[in-house]
């Protein structure tokens, strides 16, 4: 029996102006979890997808059990026992959960020549499934009865369902509570005790010292090594991943805070279960925090202050003067900007170069005779900010859906600094980037403090909100319940007492 389930070796891929994998190596054993990390664009999503036959790999081999195989499309790595659990879920929520699961390998029956799909074979077999990993749901639900955290079980299910040798997990927890977590990891015991080989990607340290059983390490599109998980503490991998210390995660607070430019009194939402009778300031070089648990409604509010969602009620001053916001126009006229949690969703624009995402806020400041972009000086303000953020590209014409989202979350940034707001609301700015990233983002939220930017920003990373912000405002069920302005004070046991007031 051979050693090792899985083996690519000597992987290497190219796009245009981007070498992404130079000469990369993988191996996982059967009955393990390998965990697979590196920052944003060190090319771990790059391989899995050479491996699943997304991209042909420009050189390089894969073997399963010690036979070498090739794999030309999915179609080929699902009939070879590899499956993928993705980051970016592609549900159809109008059909059923039984039509999710089996989606593009439908049980048939034939009638002659006629074949038709068989959904009581289909749904008896969704129905297994679903009950051997423990999820009582009917499979004959429209997928969307189910909240994002059970879809993604469901597609776990499914790729549990294929009954594959090799099953990658990329990222499979972004949106899963911590029971549901708990949840995939008792299935990815039990997947280990039938001997199946597990790829995990996952960029939150706790996760991956909880499942893994081999840590591999990439940076810059190479292998840098693999280790036994006991041997590594968390600061190792980090070191490991970015290719130095990082021996101040969040860097100090240095920033002067200076008066009041922001207050917003009594905002109501139009919508009854939503955000009510909030209040809160900010001022200027400061930045404030926003706490609590998920549906406490913080991110609808901050869509009320930008003008995203309608007010019944409440009043917004900027510099002390009264301002009417019911639209993001109006927002941005007031020198507000928004960095959205949802960065794909309605964040970037996939098919736009970074050129056109970073330029879409400004275009129209930037004409000649009135109506022909003025592109030289477009094109500065665009490679002022790839320099000044550090913006990893090879031009600012490669399409924004090519880098990493550590990348991808800086050239969003960009294009409200370009923009040159007051005040900037930051939803989740580091969900889904690796720790490198993030250490760069912080200091990014850091200088424009020190520029007397103030910067709003949401957080359900309890570590992130306490070492970044001046201030905290807690949320519970659409209320503001708690205001933290001491640093002392400023402790997880503080938010979570605010945030369970119900």
């Amino acid at each position: 029996m051979a050693e090792y389930k899985l083996e690519l070796r000597g992987v290497s891929k190219s796009f245009p102006g981007v070498k992404a994998l130079d000469k990369v190596n993988l191996a996982v054993r059967p009955g393990s979890v390998l965990a697979l990390m590196g920052e944003n664009g060190a090319g771990k999503s790059t391989l899995m997808k050479c491996l699943f036959g997304i991209y042909h790999m420009d050189e390089g081999e894969i073997y399963l059990d010690g036979k070498k195989v090739v794999i030309d499309n999915p179609d080929e790595a699902a009939k070879h026992g590899i499956a993928m659990v993705h980051q970016e879920l592609q549900p159809i929520p109008a059909r059923s959960i039984g039509e999710n699961m089996y989606l593009g390998r439908f049980p048939l029956k034939e009638y002659g020549p006629i074949k038709m799909i068989d959904h009581k074979t289909m749904y008896d077999e969704t129905e297994k499934w679903l009950k051997e990993l423990g999820l009582e749901y009917n499979p004959r639900a429209l997928l969307s009865t189910l909240s994002i955290g059970q879809m993604q079980l469901v597609e776990i299910a499914k790729a549990v369902s294929h009954e594959a040798k090799v099953i990658i997990f990329d990222e499979p927890t972004s949106s899963l509570s911590d029971n549901e977590v708990d949840f995939l990891f008792k299935i990815m015991n039990q997947l280990r005790e039938r001997g199946v080989a597990m790829i995990y990607i996952s960029h939150k340290m706790d996760e991956i010292k909880r499942i893994a059983d081999d840590i591999q390490v990439m940076r810059d599109g190479t292998y840098v090594g693999t280790w036994p998980a006991a041997e590594l503490s968390t600061e190792d991998i980090i070191s490991k991943m970015v290719g130095r210390e990082l021996t101040q995660i969040y860097p100090e607070h240095d920033h002067e805070i200076g008066e009041v430019i922001l207050e917003a009194e009594h905002l109501t939402s139009i919508h009854e279960k939503s955000f009510k009778d909030c209040s809160f300031n900010i001022r200027k070089g400061e930045i404030l925090g926003f706490g609590g648990l998920v549906g406490a409604q913080r991110t609808e509010l901050m869509e009320g202050l930008f003008g995203i969602r309608h007010l019944a009620e409440g009043t917004i001053k900027i510099h002390g003067k009264e301002v009417k916001i019911t639209k993001s126009k109006d927002a941005m006229d007031a020198k507000l900007g928004m960095i959205t949690e949802d960065r794909r969703g309605n964040g970037i624009f996939g098919c736009l170069s970074i050129k056109d995402n970073v330029g879409i806020s400004i275009y129209n400041k930037h004409l000649k005779s009135g109506f022909v972009l003025d592109h030289p000086t477009i094109n500065k303000i665009v490679d002022d900010s790839i320099t000044q953020l550090s913006i990893k590209t090879p031009s600012m014409n490669q399409h924004i859906a090519n880098l990493s989202g550590g990348n991808q979350q800086k050239v969003i940034v960009s294009r409200w600094l370009a923009n040159d707001p007051d005040i900037l609301i930051m939803d989740e700015p580091t969900r889904g980037i690796d720790i490198g990233a993030k250490h760069e983002i912080y200091e990014i939220m850091e200088n424009l403090a020190k520029q007397g930017k103030a910067i709003i920003m949401i957080s359900s990373e309890m570590p992130e909100l306490l070492g970044m912000a001046d201030r905290v405002y807690v949320m519970c069920n659409g209320k503001i319940t708690g205001e933290i302005d001491q640093r002392e004070e400023m402790t997880q046991e503080n938010v979570m007492r605010f945030a369970t007031q119900f």
